[in-house]
């Protein structure tokens, strides 16, 4: 046991948010925050309930966790507290969880952009780095009601990336609406895609259904849900084939793991949306260990969003642990989250790093269209 002693938060570029624990003891845990654009909104509420936490039991993890759903807020915190109470006693997290059921993690990339172009060299760059599947955005931004043609070049994106013997999802990313969505998915099955990712928006959840029931491809989302509340009516409705939920943004490891089992009982899968850090993806990747409808982790190395010269392994001091092979990583065995945080480069690159942007994107009209 101990208590809370000093929790610190980190802005990194590329566009992440970083939270360390330490407690009265000397024993230190790392979380992710990370938020996509509202860094600056995650640092105030944890400049608000820093103190809220400081003094608590960092075992008490439970505990916290309710603490911090009830207070509205709990990005981060989770996450460290499982990392501390693992690494005290020398055990990866998932042994903590119950117990590994693989010894090996199925990954996919990134490829294509927010502007998707280029996808044939980009797939065949990512099969020699031992990926076997990736996803790509299937558009740009979209009007409501837009020319076919957009949907075409969709199609032939996704027929060159299948040429190359990658598997590919398609993430449709909120941004084709109703009238356009089943069109596209229409012209996309005969390719088989691993899956259609957002369709529609997640709160249009009866377009969803329309939408599941007329398609024959896998119907995936969940990226912009925050509890297993919010997943519970899609599952109910039997509208989605596989579920992705955030680490970072349903609440950390323990919400994570009762949202898979969860979806265990309506015989859905997860795979876990991951476009964010180190720490992010390897929390992830303790839950994968011990979950027995894990599909498929999300893994953002090379992502787009990584600029600057950081990448995934920036801040990690054994970036082997993630060596692709055969689509596959092998299971980190190392105590908490498995990997070993260089928090001295954290606190250098830290020093006036700027918030992350969303870009967002504007149509011919100066009307706002979904990024």
């Amino acid at each position: 046991m101990g208590k809370i002693a000093q929790i610190e938060y980190f802005r990194v570029p590329p566009r992440w948010l970083f939270v360390k624990i330490t407690d009265d003891a000397g024993n230190v845990g790392w979380g992710e925050a990370s938020l996509e654009g509202h860094t600056q909104a995650v640092e105030g509420c944890l400049d608000a309930w820093i103190s809220q936490y400081t003094g608590m039991e960092a075992d008490e993890i439970e505990q916290i966790w309710q603490k911090s759903w009830r207070m509205g807020f709990y990005r981060g915190g989770p996450v460290f507290m499982s990392a501390l109470a693992a690494r005290k006693i020398g055990l990866p997290i998932y042994e903590l969880l119950g117990g590994k059921v693989r010894d090996t993690i199925k990954v996919y990339a990134w490829i294509g952009g927010d502007r998707p172009s280029d996808v044939k060299t980009q797939a065949l760059s990512r099969k020699a780095q031992g990926f076997t599947a990736v996803k790509m955005n299937g558009t740009e931004d979209l009007g409501w009601l837009d020319s076919p043609s957009a949907l075409d070049a969709c199609v032939e994106r996704v027929q060159t990336v299948k040429s190359t013997g990658m598997d590919a999802g398609v993430d449709f990313h909120g941004r084709v609406h109703r009238p356009m969505a089943k069109q596209l998915a229409t012209l996309l099955a005969p390719h088989r895609p691993m899956f259609i990712e957002e369709p529609l928006l997640s709160e249009h959840i009866e377009g969803i259904k329309e939408f599941s029931r007329s398609v024959s491809c896998p119907v995936a989302l969940g990226e912009r849900l925050h509890s297993r509340w919010d997943f519970k009516p899609f599952l109910e409705a039997a509208c989605v084939d596989i579920i992705q939920p955030d680490i970072s943004h349903v609440g950390g490891i323990s919400e994570l793991r009762r949202i898979a089992t969860m979806a265990e009982a309506y015989d859905v899968p997860i795979a876990p949306h991951c476009p964010l850090g180190p720490i992010a993806l390897a929390a992830n990747i303790q839950v994968d260990a011990v979950t027995a409808n894990f599909a498929i982790q999300e893994m953002s190395l090379g992502i787009h969003y990584n600029t600057g010269g950081h990448d995934l392994l920036t801040y990690i001091k054994n970036p082997e642990i993630w060596d692709v092979k055969d689509g596959y990583i092998q299971l980190m065995k190392g105590p908490g989250l498995g990997i070993e945080i260089d928090e001295e480069r954290i606190r250098a690159l830290s020093k006036g790093a700027e918030p992350w942007v969303s870009p967002g994107f504007v149509g011919p009209g100066g009307e706002l269209r979904e990024w």
